[in-house]
């Protein structure tokens, strides 16, 4: 939940009587804590702030920190321990033991599958489908991770320890743990680990055996619902890294073969590639009303259409490698686009030079069936692989919902960018907004303020330019660069 970052919209020190409140909701969900206990948790006298957040999907989460470290968060109406009071109280929960290369696949968002459960000589923890529960890593009782039941333990016997284990919401090592202190974990020695050796020992051969990707994958499962569209996976693209930064960062990781008899495309040619790709989007695919546009959007949506019959575009066989070097020598030397960082780390082409000799003199290729590749035959029944459609929606977030609600609009209302733009500009007109003296303007109502506007921004910026206004309103934050005044 908290692989990706987190928004802050709050930090208040804790009032008495919601002190007093969060000390007898932690006692009932929490009933093995003693008096004691929470009185260090929750000490009456110490300064506690009450952080409200929103984590990448839009949900609405509530911390509650102490000395810096985030303690407990409360997620629809029910608190959760993090990993900090874990390793001070680590019995708190009922604890389900993995492999320490799960960790990894867990702080990405993944949730640990039954394959990858260690069974203790005692057995596993009697736990209901959404009890509490922990995990920790084999010869340590410290946890790292955070969730509930997937399923009971009965059901974990009868399905033969296969499937969802423990569905989870916080690990050590993603944003929430950094939002504190950034401390590790304890070592606290597991005296049910001691006849581990065998088990870590049959692991590493079967790791030796198998692909460590094969290992781990039976172990974890990625964080995505069974009903999750090809649409969701685009809504939450918007916070994520560029493509050609995830094919850099699975590159790195591979190990090269040795296998000089590849044939590689020489990166002349690669690079002809892109630039014809490059040209033939900017002229034929976006459109104005379309930026600023995601980079990875760009590529994903633009480009890759683009490219004729029986051609890949792959950048790391270019001379750029990333597609940000790409980006940035047609914006430098070609002065084609030009592109921001409308949020930290995510680059949007901002602005297109239509008028450029170089793009208006470009020919859009035809396309020919004499282009297309030539298939192997892999035996009768075999068809040609068509990828994937892949369309750019938005997510009404609860921000947001305030700005939609008089067209209907609710929280998690998937929209077109198309139709984000329209329900924002008749809000606009509705409530006359437009600024008289400058029509390129928006005056920022109270409405418009909730929705889009830091609180550092409140006192700051009375209107906005359109383009920035719809861009804050399909992002849910504001840029870094704000073009208000």
């Amino acid at each position: 939940m908290f692989a990706r970052p987190i928004r802050v919209k709050s930090n208040t020190a804790i009032k008495g009587s919601d002190r007093r409140k969060l000390k007898a909701d932690l006692s009932t969900a929490f009933p093995s804590l003693s008096a004691d206990e929470l009185s260090e948790l929750v000490p009456n006298k110490e300064e506690l702030n009450v952080v409200k957040i929103y984590a990448h999907k839009g949900d609405a989460v509530t911390l509650y920190v102490l000395h810096k470290n985030p303690l407990f968060f409360e997620l629809e109406k029910r608190l959760y321990p993090t990993v900090y009071v874990l390793w001070r109280y680590p019995a708190l929960l009922p604890t389900f033991m993995t492999w320490p290369p799960v960790l990894q696949k867990m702080v990405g968002g993944a949730d640990l599958m039954l394959p990858g459960v260690v069974v203790p000589s005692s057995g596993l923890p009697d736990v209901k489908h959404g009890d509490y529960c922990s995990v920790t890593l084999v010869n340590n009782r410290a946890p790292v991770a955070v969730g509930t039941a997937a399923v009971s333990t009965g059901e974990m016997h009868s399905l033969g320890m296969k499937g969802r284990g423990v569905c989870v919401l916080h690990t050590y090592m993603d944003h929430l743990w950094a939002f504190g202190d950034k401390s590790g974990p304890p070592s606290l020695p597991n005296a049910e680990c001691d006849g581990q050796e065998e088990y870590e020992e049959e692991y590493e051969v079967n790791e030796m055996e198998m692909e460590e990707e094969e290992v781990v994958e039976k172990c974890v499962e990625e964080e995505q619902c069974p009903g999750e569209t090809v649409t969701d996976q685009a809504c939450s693209g918007v916070d994520a890294l560029s493509l050609a930064e995830q094919e850099e960062e699975k590159g790195d990781n591979e190990e090269e073969d040795g296998n000089q008899d590849d044939q590689k495309m020489p990166q002349e040619t690669m690079d002809a590639l892109l630039l014809q790709c490059f040209l033939h989007a900017l002229k034929s695919k976006v459109k104005k009303s379309e930026l600023p546009l995601l980079t990875s959007t760009f590529l994903r949506n633009h480009m890759f259409a683009c490219c004729p019959s029986g051609k890949q575009i792959d950048i790391k066989k270019s001379s750029y490698k990333k597609l940000s070097k790409f980006l940035q020598a047609m914006q430098k030397q070609h002065n084609l686009v030009r592109m921001k960082e409308l949020t930290k780390g995510v680059e949007s082409i901002v602005e297109v030079d239509w008028k450029n000799r170089q793009l208006r003199s470009f020919h859009v290729p035809e396309e020919t069936e004499g282009e297309v590749a030539p298939v192997q035959d892999e035996g009768e029944g075999t068809s040609l692989y068509h990828p994937p459609e892949i369309t750019t929606m938005y997510s009404v977030s609860s921000r947001l919902e305030p700005l939609f609600l008089d067209v209907q609009k609710r929280k998690g209302t998937i929209l077109q960018p198309a139709e984000v733009k329209h329900l924002v500009t008749e809000y606009v007109k509705k409530n006359e907004l437009v600024d008289e003296n400058n029509k390129n303007y928006v005056t920022v109502d109270p409405i418009l303020c909730d929705c889009l506007l830091e609180r550092s921004e409140y006192q700051e910026i009375g209107s906005l330019k359109w383009d920035d206004l719809f861009s804050r309103s399909e992002e849910g934050r504001p840029p870094t660069a704000s073009s208000g005044r």
